[in-house]
């Protein structure tokens, strides 16, 4: 087979010696094993799967070389590797890149957050900004403790990689978790799991982060003699971001993230009136995401409840009503019942501040990541209540939650000032979710005058 020649003669008689000493592999044959397409020899559904994922895309996202460049701008070269660190890893390892500005440069086999970047960790020695151990062994680590032998790479167990360990969780963490130059926690998912149920090993229902973005099926794993069916896990990783320029898979990850934000907050409206005014309750809470929502950059993330208000066909009231291209910021200022989840950046004068390298404290308003009750007593800590008012009746009022990825108002200003494309700007999606979808109608509602959520 043609990719078995690669390896030494040496590395092949590990295989049959007895507790061999382990033969590290030459330069030319790490080369190999840190490009996916030698990953995608044996494993072409994978590698399909990730070529399509933000994984992939971490080092092309013009969104993501714009804001580095202004960083390593702004600070004059001191922001240094922090944003490769996590978005470029293996570039960085191999010196092909210090700083970012150069990845239009870089191999493409060196770019993103390739197989080798996540299977070849051996440890993890913190919580953030990429505290992962590469061990450079040939050595290609998973979630199975019986991978078939092979010519191509050793391999091992490790609990890092088994999405049935919460050991996992750690290894997704290190990048899903960073702290800016100043200290700030900027980005908490991990943190966010950490203190939910989910991270609790005592609790029936723990979970982990793969068990949700990295769904199993049973399929080929391996195009490789001797390999039976098995448990494949999927490689696209929806979260709540998507390539913003052309990209394999687009429509597919997008419709995956989707899919997980439809079943991520449950929604309950009710409806009354006092003979003056509407009296609204909206009910929310976070059932089906195992951290905060939103979570990752919520600094950058914008997401609102949009409520209507008919009388028959003629609209009597709204809130949260933003249009595709219009910035949600803009409406808010304005809007003063809008309902509202992220964060707000503040700098060392006080002022709101979009640049991460500059943050010198966040405030937040999220839904909270999903807690135990207590001895089966809802606590409240699991939702959130809103009350509205608005003047006159109607009869109906219909209600959804959205959320961009990134402000419009944050791309504004590197179209302005950075020279992103406005094209990238106008792909920014709005997503909206699914369970969150309601119709209120005095018929529709139950005793309380309320319309329960689609989905629990």
């Amino acid at each position: 087979m043609k990719r078995a020649l690669w390896f030494s003669l040496a590395w092949l008689c590990t295989l049959a010696c007895e507790d061999p000493e382990p033969v590290l592999p030459t330069p030319e044959e790490l080369a190999r094993l840190m490009d996916p397409q030698t990953c995608g020899e044996c494993h072409p559904n994978h590698l399909s799967e990730w070529a399509g994922s933000m994984h992939a895309y971490a080092s092309e996202d013009p969104v993501f070389l714009a804001m580095n460049a202004k960083g390593q701008r702004e600070t004059g070269g001191a922001l240094g590797s922090f944003c490769v660190q996590c978005h470029a890893p293996i570039a960085l390892k191999t010196g092909a890149t210090t700083d970012g500005l150069n990845l239009a440069d870089v191999p493409a086999s060196l770019k993103g957050v390739s197989c080798y970047a996540c299977h070849a960790v051996s440890a993890v020695e913190g919580t953030h900004n990429n505290a992962l151990v590469l061990s450079d062994d040939g050595v290609m680590r998973g979630g199975f403790a019986d991978a078939a032998e092979n010519p191509v790479h050793r391999s091992s167990y490790s609990n890092l990689h088994d999405r049935d360990h919460l050991a996992s969780a750690d290894m997704c963490g290190s990048c899903h978790d960073i702290v800016n130059p100043l200290g700030v926690h900027i980005e908490q998912t991990y943190k966010e799991w950490k203190e939910s149920l989910f991270s609790d090993p005592t609790n029936r229902d723990r979970s982990t982060c793969n068990r949700c973005h990295m769904p199993g099926r049973t399929d080929v794993v391996a195009n490789y003699e001797g390999v039976s069916l098995r448990r494949h896990h999927d490689h696209s990783m929806p979260g709540v971001d998507i390539a913003l320029t052309p990209f394999p898979d687009r429509e597919r990850q997008r419709q995956a993230v989707q899919l997980s934000l439809d079943t991520t907050l449950s929604a309950r409206l009710c409806v009354g009136s006092d003979g003056e005014n509407t009296r609204l309750l909206v009910q929310m809470e976070n059932m089906g995401a195992g951290h905060a929502w939103p979570s990752g950059a919520i600094q950058d993330r914008r997401a609102w409840v949009e409520i209507i208000g008919y009388e028959g066909d003629e609209e009597r009231f709204s809130t949260g009503k933003v249009a595709d291209d219009q910035a949600m910021t803009s409406v808010k200022n304005e809007d003063t019942q809008m309902i509202s989840f992220g964060a707000t950046a503040y700098d060392a004068d006080g002022n709101i501040t979009h640049d991460f390298w500059d943050m010198v404290r966040t405030e937040s308003d999220v839904m909270p990541s999903p807690v135990p009750h207590l001895r089966g007593i809802d606590t409240g800590e699991n939702h959130r209540n809103y009350n509205l008012s608005f003047p006159g009746d109607v009869d109906r009022v219909e209600m959804k939650v959205r959320i961009r990825p990134m402000g419009l108002d944050i791309l504004q200003e590197l179209v302005d000032h950075e020279g992103l494309d406005p094209a990238v700007k106008q792909a920014m999606p709005t997503f909206d979710l699914g369970s969150t979808e309601l119709v209120w109608t005095p018929e529709a509602a139950d005793q309380s005058g309320c319309v329960p959520p689609l989905s629990r």
